[in-house]
């Protein structure tokens, strides 16, 4: 449910504190009382008669801060690659790839605000190849348009396109990406074009931005400028959500080290330095991706930290096996100034044609919860069996 039912407020919000006086007779609030918002700062409040909408006898002016949710609820994933027609289109899944999505799809349209790292770009053809150092090990995405239908189907609304594919297939390929997201209503951020959005969702103003250590994208090795872009965002916004693309790849790096990170020469930053940075200076939820499997969860500050959410729906020209075909989506609950209140891990793993499907052995449960004991012993949270963050602080 994305913020669009507003009834269960109605009676708390006749009792508030508001910018015209009540009537001094109360007015009794029909059941299918519904709020139309007619002004950026204020809604009336109306009732259905048949089938017209009359406005109630006193005209009542709410302040629209009264309306913001006890609780949010933020889905987020890892990287998303929903097929790809280069170097030829037996990469693709069948028909517009919505069986993909068949066990994930309800988690992920439920919540407030959905995230996913966009792991290449969505384009039909042509655009300038990227040339890479080792061909054998160069792998380019170049997803059909229709497939990113999928992402509306599924409730998204925010993606990072700050990743080590967003130039796989030059200007053209990151352009016509960023069109397509704006076309479906996907707020994006990530790349020197667009480097943080500012998303209403519902009621609620929501500050994203996101950074890779890649060309064409928002370094996560400039802190000033991340400062920078994160206070920018806190000062207009109710929530600020950060994500980062960073660190080493593979099951050889599954820790947070705490210290500087190389992948083949890059460097991929310090992603606990950068995480506790970025909620020092207003972000209030950071989500990681960029290692290919899954890292721990830390809550600093109480703010919540995912490190890296793996995989998630890579489809084709991914390497799925063991740790790298762990699919998990966290499920959060924040108040609305982001605090952290609880969570939620729900274990999926991908299979080569069928998408991330429901995982009977909840094998992302037990890394998660088994690496952020290791990684964080003061971490005040418990991850139990079933998934569950408890927050010990509450």
């Amino acid at each position: 449910m994305k913020f669009h039912h507003l009834l269960l407020l109605l009676i708390a919000a006749w009792a508030c504190k508001t910018t015209r006086p009540l009537p001094s007779n109360p007015v009794t609030i029909p059941v299918d009382t519904i709020a139309m918002e007619v002004e950026p700062d204020s809604i009336y409040l109306i009732t259905q008669q048949g089938d017209t909408l009359v406005s109630l006898d006193q005209e009542i002016e709410i302040p629209m801060s009264r309306l913001l949710p006890d609780t949010v609820t933020i889905a987020a994933v890892g990287d998303i690659m929903v097929g790809t027609n280069f170097p030829d289109k037996s990469y693709l899944p069948k028909g517009n790839g919505s069986y993909l999505w068949e066990d994930v799809g309800p988690i992920l349209r439920r919540a407030d605000i959905t995230f996913g790292n966009l792991e290449g770009t969505i384009l039909n053809d042509g655009g300038e190849q990227k040339e890479c150092n080792n061909p054998k090990l160069c792998y380019l995405f170049r997803s059909p348009e229709y497939l990113a239908e999928n992402f509306v189907e599924n409730g998204f609304d925010l993606m990072s396109v700050a990743n080590n594919h967003a130039n796989d297939f030059g200007l053209k390929g990151r352009t016509n990406t960023q069109r397509v997201l704006d076309s479906l209503g996907i707020a994006h951020a990530g790349s020197i074009d667009q480097p943080f959005k500012i998303a209403k969702i519902g009621h609620l103003k929501i500050g994203f931005c996101a950074f890779a250590p890649n060309r064409g994208t928002v370094s996560i090795h400039q802190y000033e400028n991340i400062k920078s872009i994160i206070q920018h965002l806190d000062s207009l916004t109710d929530i600020v959500v950060a994500s980062f693309h960073a660190g080493a790849e593979g099951s050889k790096h599954q820790h947070v080290t705490r210290e500087r990170e190389y992948y083949y020469g890059e460097d991929r930053g310090n992603v606990y330095e950068l995480s506790h940075m970025m909620i020092d200076h207003g972000a209030d939820v950071v989500l990681g991706h960029g290692p290919h499997i899954i890292r721990a969860v830390e809550v600093y500050k109480e703010r919540i930290i995912a490190y890296s959410l793996g995989n998630f729906l890579t489809y084709g020209r991914f390497n799925l096996r063991g740790l790298a075909g762990e699919a998990p989506i966290l499920e959060v609950k924040t108040n609305a100034e982001g605090r952290f209140i609880s969570g939620k891990i729900h274990a999926f793993r991908q299979s080569y044609s069928l998408g991330p499907r429901n995982d009977l052995d909840l094998s992302s449960i037990k890394t998660i919860q088994r690496l952020s004991l290791e990684d964080f012993p003061e971490n005040p949270v418990i991850i139990d069996d079933s998934g569950r963050i408890v927050y010990l602080q509450n």
